[in-house]
């Protein structure tokens, strides 16, 4: 009498991929749609924003959210900064208006850039500027232009602090909600070296041929990762926790003890610029049923070319409801929820 088994999986005969190590500029653009950029602020200026946000970062808190039938905390901390204008319209009055969420909770009114950012910022714009002249924009990245100009302008900021080598974030893409489709992020590493990870998420596709991938990119003191567009929608990041890590020895002394000897840090400070789009202002959120924004998450498992990939709304209330939200869910509509322009709008100039 026969047994009857079940095939064999098809994934078992695709082998598994070792994780590579990213150590230089052209190795992490050669895999992944990111740039390493190092000493990307003046060495003083560098230093200097480091004691800044490491100051600041003592009032810095650990977000919290319900994670099935518990309260998680984030192993590191945290805080959230905005600009003084959009970027765009050059109103300062949007701050007022922007009632952003984030956990599925109200935030506090965003601190504004501290002067030392506000100049570093000017830095990373310009770097990010150059890269993306030299890029292909994808159909769904915004159009317009900076108040300047630019085809990318800053103006909010979340900056990290991980303390030591245990403090981490885990695999994440970024919320997609007032960034829209194809955000470019830019995120600067001050202090400690740390390892920055990226893993991609094989679409589904491809699932029987091939395994993810997953890249190590130590990130020293003063460099700059720009996550460009796509990297949102193919990739998670995660900061892990490490065995071990160097402490990082500044050049220069603190701002407001020029007569005390140089301290070494087990710090590192992150801060990822980013550029909240006009047409996903908060007031242009859908609510789900409970009453809460929803929030924008990219069709991962089932992406194509760029032009014909999905997002869709759903509910996150539970992050702050005792885990319970409801079963919303809504695909984007760029045309019909009157967002943009586009890429796709202005035709192939811009691209």
């Amino acid at each position: 009498m026969s047994v009857l088994r079940q095939p064999p999986s098809s994934m078992r005969s695709v082998p598994r991929l070792l994780p590579l190590t990213l150590t230089n500029s052209s190795m992490v653009a050669q895999h992944t749609p990111c740039t390493m950029h190092l000493s990307i602020l003046p060495p003083e200026l560098a230093c200097k924003l480091f004691y800044t946000m490491l100051d600041l970062s003592q009032s810095w808190k650990r977000n919290k959210w319900w994670l099935f039938d518990r309260v998680v905390e984030s192993p590191h901390r945290t805080s959230f900064y905005a600009r003084k204008t959009d970027g765009v319209e050059s109103n300062k009055s949007w701050q007022e208006a922007a009632q952003y969420w984030y956990n599925g909770r109200q935030t506090d009114p965003p601190e504004v850039f501290p002067d030392v950012m506000e100049e570093a910022c000017l830095y990373v714009e310009n770097m990010v500027n150059k890269e993306m002249q030299k890029r292909s924009r994808l159909p769904l990245e915004w159009a317009g232009r900076g108040s300047e100009g630019q085809i990318w302008r800053a103006n909010v900021a979340a900056s990290n602090c991980y303390e030591g080598a245990k403090d981490s974030v885990g695999f994440h893409s970024d919320h997609l909600t007032y960034l829209g489709p194809y955000p470019t992020i830019a995120s600067l590493s001050l202090g400690t070296t740390r390892i920055f990870r990226l893993r991609e998420v094989v679409p589904n596709e491809e699932a029987h041929s091939r395994r993810a991938q997953t890249f190590n990119i130590p990130l020293p003191h003063n460099s700059l990762v720009i996550m460009h567009a796509s990297t949102q929608e193919r990739f998670k990041h995660s900061v892990p926790p490490q065995s071990t890590i160097d402490l990082y020895r500044p050049l220069f002394p603190h701002h407001s003890h020029l007569k005390y000897s140089l301290e070494p840090s087990n710090c590192r400070i992150n801060i990822t610029f980013r550029f909240y789009r006009p047409d996903f202002r908060p007031q242009s959120i859908p609510h789900c049923n409970c009453g809460v924004p929803t929030i924008l998450r990219p069709d991962m498992k089932n992406r194509h070319d760029g032009r014909t990939d999905k997002y869709w709304w759903t509910c996150y209330a539970g992050a702050q409801k005792e885990g319970k939200g409801c079963s919303f869910w809504q695909v984007m509509d760029v045309k019909a929820e009157g967002r943009g322009p586009t890429i796709s709008d202005v035709g192939s100039d811009e691209r």
